[in-house]
């Protein structure tokens, strides 16, 4: 936390007040994540003010986004188990837990995201030759629906499987005039980094969805949007993440506009005359 610290002040200094403010940020960690800003500027010894002020210090637009990142980072570093034991206890109805739960994602997201952020990612697809997108097991999914949805309405947009040859086979096709697009929640995978690092290495814009500011596939990214994935159990929530790709299909929908009216009618008409429903 404190390499991180530095790393995002960049050399520059706080002032008293805001250095008590991140040192509870260093060593309450926990206690950071998950506390108002009234809470942080009662334990830090400073005022509401003050909390803002070291926020956007940080980089961030104010308490609600940092605080969206050090959730992240603290569940990032505990296992699958220690995540589910850091929810045990805290609800006695599990589904209705997990209802409130997307329900503060989808709060913090709307609250955090920046829509002109949303808006240029689906320009990119709009213009981009083809979409390559990728995200590990669960996590795949919204890949999954933006290149299911995305490719009714017309756009090449296609699914890649993570790791092995036929993902390195598949970058080997791609150039500038394309997109990889990954999906970067709670942990890594080394092929997916790998993979990033390829599509960098061959002049392919990449784009990332991810709950972490610091991702290692944000560097060098030509779109990165931070969604928050606390879920109740041992898993992070997808809702934020499916909420981002639903507004990316509705404006590529409206940027499209007749082409893409073209395009669904046509795969309707396609859909008639072989019977699939």
């Amino acid at each position: 936390m404190a390499d991180w610290i530095e790393a995002a002040l960049g050399g520059g200094r706080l002032g008293r007040a805001a250095e008590r403010v991140v040192r509870v940020l260093r060593d309450e960690q926990k206690f950071a994540s998950y506390a108002s800003t009234a809470e942080v500027a009662e334990r830090a010894g400073v005022n509401v003010a003050t909390v803002v002020r070291a926020a956007q210090t940080l980089g961030f637009s104010g308490w609600p986004a940092l605080r969206l990142e050090l959730r992240s980072r603290y569940l990032a570093s505990l296992s699958a188990g220690e995540v589910l034991a850091e929810h045990a206890g805290s609800d006695a109805d599990p589904v209705q837990a997990a209802f409130r739960a997307d329900r503060e994602g989808l709060r913090g997201l709307e609250a955090t995201i920046e829509p002109d952020r949303v808006r240029a990612l689906a320009a990119a697809i709009h213009g981009a030759r083809r979409t390559g997108v990728v995200g590990s097991g669960t996590f795949a999914a919204p890949g999954l629906q933006l290149a299911h949805a995305a490719g009714i309405m017309g756009y090449d947009v296609v699914r890649f499987e993570v790791g092995g040859t036929a993902l390195v086979s598949a970058l080997a096709r791609m150039g500038p005039e394309d997109l990889f697009l990954a999906c970067d929640l709670w942990r890594l995978p080394t092929a997916l980094r790998s993979a990033a690092r390829v599509a960098a290495g061959r002049s392919v814009p990449v784009a990332v969805i991810t709950d972490r500011r610091d991702s290692p596939l944000a560097q060098g990214a030509a779109h990165v949007l931070l969604v928050p994935s606390e879920g109740v159990g041992m898993f992070p929530s997808l809702t934020p993440a499916m909420s981002v790709i639903h507004a990316v299909l509705a404006e590529l929908a409206r940027i499209g506009g007749e082409r893409v009216l073209r395009a669904v009618r046509d795969t309707e008409r396609l859909w008639e005359e072989t019977e699939l429903f």
